[in-house]
């Protein structure tokens, strides 16, 4: 009696399995049903990844045998549970099954509930690609028929850590994750993705003069981190440390088993807490309201110190908005910088960050989308067009003036060439100064809508305007600013020029001052009289 009782939940339990994975296959294969482009993206993403994957794998093999691949593998399996830990964060929606409150109004308990999101998150192009990249790492290090034995083991820990990792973190976050933030943090994805790619090829660059000598320090911390422990293990085993190897594989062990609490737990909790979020909170606003008062209080007044904080409000708040702006200055900044310390940059490349964040002046009112008819009743005249226009200039300003100089110190400093920073500065400035100018005209003769949901930027049917606005005013920046860049070129060419290379600060910067102006200037009539066709063409979906 007490036989078939035990059993009883053992086999409920494996139904709930089933279904799960059952329910993730049906959730992929309708959202592969529901358009040709998605099914086509799917498809050509999930061939790039395992292509990827298996040369990798193929490389890791005939790397078998080097002196130092140990240090490779082993930093290479912690980077693919960081990967798997910050993955909920950035793509919340690539697994539906991610949000467990869905479920709750099912009778399901914690632990079978465990047991079959654990084996649905093994369903899918991502695991798959784990374990290749892991059995590479793993038959890497191996030699000898118990190391083999060892490695199979060790495949199966590491992947179940970076599972129950990810699953951790994303019930952990899941409250952050369906919220207005967590679809922020899906957009700072590209980010990610950016910073991310510069960080890999900065690395493989030093890897590529120093050799993976420069590793073994790394290596030997991870070796005791799982799941790297779990492939270090395999390197013990390989060398007949075979106490060393059970320690690191039952650090491994331990660290699914505890994970697998911690997730479980969390599931208890979301199960029957209430939602913080229908909670009454009535302070939250009369606090809101009095920080918005203190920050505008240090802007202009009128309508200037409105519009400015409005903009920067967007910076802040709105999504789209906010990953356009901190993609600009974490690339704007990663690039000089990171050329400088491989010692092969220049102080010019300082000038990338202005140009970079001198981009966000572009499409000014499509940031609005179609709230800009709040906008566009507050003009009425040529004059106000110039305040509004003014008006998120100098918001961009406040950024990006101080950002500029601070880069172009930082970039200068370290490549020790301190008597070029006057000239590099002046040239920023100028070049600042001109695509704000550019701008400006482009936002009135040239503006588009930017959707609010999803990755694409520029609404269907005016890819051909964002195209003409972003080249043609940089086309136009760049001939704008040619005076200055010409000074910058005699002064380096000519015998006599680096003498006056320090006249190119003031020139610059007055340069770009006078270009601002009168782009505004010449801008604002245009924006006053074609208000009804910027609300038109920001308000498309």
């Amino acid at each position: 009696m007490s036989a078939a009782a035990g059993a009883a939940p053992d086999a409920r339990a494996a139904s709930l399995t089933a279904v799960v994975v059952r329910l993730k296959l049906s959730l992929l294969g309708n959202g592969l049903r529901r358009s040709g482009g998605r099914r086509a993206a799917f498809v050509t993403s999930a061939v790039v990844a395992l292509l990827f994957a298996v040369l990798q794998l193929l490389g890791l093999i005939a790397l078998r045998g080097h002196a130092h691949i140990a240090s490779a593998v082993v930093p290479g399996a912690a980077v693919l549970a960081v990967g798997w830990a910050v993955m909920p964060l950035f793509f919340p929606g690539g697994d539906e099954t991610l949000d467990p409150t869905r479920l709750v109004m099912l009778p399901l308990r914690p632990r079978p509930l465990v047991r079959a999101l654990l084996a649905a998150s093994l369903v899918g192009v991502g695991p798959l690609f784990t374990v290749l990249l892991l059995a590479g790492c793993a038959v890497a290090v191996a030699h000898g028929a118990a190391a083999a034995a060892v490695s199979a083991v060790a495949v199966v820990l590491a992947l179940l850590v970076c599972v129950a990792l990810a699953r951790a973190v994303a019930a952990a976050n899941i409250r952050l994750l369906t919220s207005r933030k967590g679809r922020d943090l899906a957009v700072l994805s590209g980010l990610v993705v950016a910073v991310g790619t510069q960080l890999v090829n900065f690395g493989m660059q030093r890897l590529g003069t120093a050799g993976l000598g420069t590793l073994d320090p790394v290596a030997g911390v991870l070796r005791w981190v799982p799941p790297a422990s779990a492939i270090g293990a395999v390197d013990s085993a390989s060398r007949g440390a075979w106490g060393v190897a059970a320690a690191q594989l039952a650090l491994s062990t331990a660290a699914v088993a505890a994970l697998l609490a911690t997730w479980s737990r969390t599931l208890t909790r979301l199960m029957t807490a209430p939602d913080a979020s229908t909670l009454q909170d009535d302070g939250g606003a009369v606090r809101e309201r009095a920080g918005r008062s203190g920050a505008a209080r240090l802007l202009p007044a009128g309508r200037t110190g409105t519009v400015m904080e409005r903009s920067l409000r967007y910076i802040w708040r709105d999504p789209k908005t906010k990953a356009a702006w901190t993609t600009s200055l974490a690339i704007g900044l990663i690039v000089p910088v990171f050329n400088a310390l491989q010692g092969t940059g220049s102080p010019y490349f300082a000038c990338f960050a202005t140009g970079m964040l001198g981009i966000q002046m572009y499409n000014q009112f499509g940031q609005d989308t179609s709230a800009f008819w709040m906008v566009a009743l507050t003009i009425s005249s040529p004059r106000d067009a110039y305040v509004e226009l003014r008006g998120r200039a100098l918001a961009l300003l406040l950024i990006t003036l101080p950002y500029a100089v601070l880069v172009t110190v930082l970039t200068t400093g370290l490549l020790g060439r301190w008597p070029e920073l006057p000239e590099v500065l002046g040239l920023s400035f100028a070049l600042l100064g001109a695509m704000l100018a550019a701008g400006a005209w482009t936002s009135a003769r040239f503006p588009y809508s930017i959707p609010q949901e999803g990755y694409k930027n520029v609404a269907p049917g005016q890819i051909g305007l964002a195209w003409i606005s972003l080249f043609g005013g940089l086309i136009a920046a760049a001939l704008l600013c040619s005076p200055v860049i010409a000074l910058a070129v005699w002064a380096n060419v000519s015998a006599s020029g680096p003498r006056w290379t320090w006249l190119l600060l003031p020139a610059g910067a007055v340069h770009g001052a006078v270009l601002t102006l009168a782009g505004l200037r010449l801008s604002a009539p245009r924006t006053a009289a074609r208000l009804p066709e910027i609300l038109t063409a920001v308000s498309r979906s």
